[in-house]
């Protein structure tokens, strides 16, 4: 009762890649031994891009799933299905009559997801008003839990800024409810595309740009021995693929070898074969655990569903706490 709240989302767009990991939920997983933490599928949100309506299900079951298989644990953490806590979107109405059109307009993301879409469609393709309004969603996420706390990336502070001016704008107009919830910064290790180590590793670049955290071995060692490094000689201003295979095996926390190969790059006798092999030992080894406790949960699958309605029942139970008090002060019947 006495910690500090977090709360963090993930859609459910695919398996979770290395990328996904070390950059967020890996920090979730430390986290939640420190703060009492409120994690969430966001499957509202998937509905913003073009989407298969048959797979969101099984996707959101999957991705409750494998969070529980990287370490989230529910004796410590809420996990929960954003689409069973209805409570969310009836606050995110209320909040929508605090935001402006302008704070929306100014949203990086809608103008990136906005050329993405024309990007794939053409310019005809189809934008929805969701997506333009899905940053208020998402700070009906954080503040209906009244989180103290968001983990955070750099390209993420803008979303967070507007969960801020919402929870002032309701307080000043309605008296003082929710808290501000202030960015949670931790060391994040910024993985790149193995295929194109100029871009941030991403699903939508294509299979080979990525390495699931559930990858057969065989599959690691394919794409790690097919990743670029460069063309210049060791010694000369460390590439970007290098560095990023370097940056893996130090995500990994595989010092030993990240300091014995960093030696010989600084030397110049650095063999870019050597360095592959033990990226690829490094990421097998690492894994090995996520897909065999993922095997585990995936044969009881009615065990999973079940546990994930009832630990959606339990963040219910709160958000409907909190709607019912925002109700009154807003001057809605109850």
């Amino acid at each position: 009762m006495n910690k500090k709240r977090v709360f963090s989302g993930i859609q459910p767009t695919g398996e979770i890649h290395l990328g996904n990991y070390f950059g967020a939920v890996k920090n979730w997983v430390d986290i939640q031994y420190r703060y009492d933490c409120v994690y969430c599928v966001v499957d509202l949100h998937a509905m913003t891009m073009p989407y298969d309506p048959k797979t969101l299900q099984e996707k959101t079951l999957q991705m409750f799933t494998d969070l529980l298989a990287c370490g989230i644990d529910p004796e410590k953490s809420v996990l929960f299905a954003q689409s069973l806590v209805p409570q969310h979107t009836e606050l995110t109405w209320i909040f929508n009559c605090v935001t402006s059109f302008g704070e929306l307009s100014r949203m990086t993301q809608f103008k990136d997801k906005t050329d993405q879409l024309e990007e794939n469609a053409g310019k005809k393709g189809f934008v929805s008003a969701g997506l333009f309004t899905y940053p208020v969603l998402q700070a009906a996420d954080i503040l209906i839990y009244k989180a103290d706390f968001v983990p955070v990336g750099k390209d993420q502070e803008q979303h967070l800024e507007l969960s801020r001016n919402i929870a002032v704008r309701f307080n000043n107009q309605f008296g003082k409810y929710f808290p501000e919830p202030a960015p949670l910064y931790t060391e994040v290790q910024k993985l790149m595309s193995l295929a194109d180590p100029t871009k941030k590793m991403s699903k939508s670049l294509g299979d080979k740009h990525y390495i699931s955290l559930f990858e057969t071995e065989e599959s690691i060692r394919k794409k790690v021995k097919t990743a670029v490094t460069d063309t210049g000689a060791p010694g000369d201003q460390m590439s970007a693929g290098v560095a990023n295979l370097f940056t893996i095996i130090k995500a990994c926390g595989n010092m030993r070898d990240y300091e014995a190969l960093t030696g010989q790059y600084n030397n110049g006798n650095l063999k870019y074969s050597d360095l592959k092999g033990v990226t690829a030992d490094t990421l097998v080894a690492t894994l090995k655990p996520f897909r065999e406790k993922r095997s585990e949960l995936n044969s009881n699958r009615a065990h999973i569903k079940k546990l994930m309605y009832e630990m959606s029942s339990v963040a219910r139970v709160f958000a409907s706490k909190v709607l019912d008090e925002v109700k009154e002060l807003t001057g809605l019947i109850r």
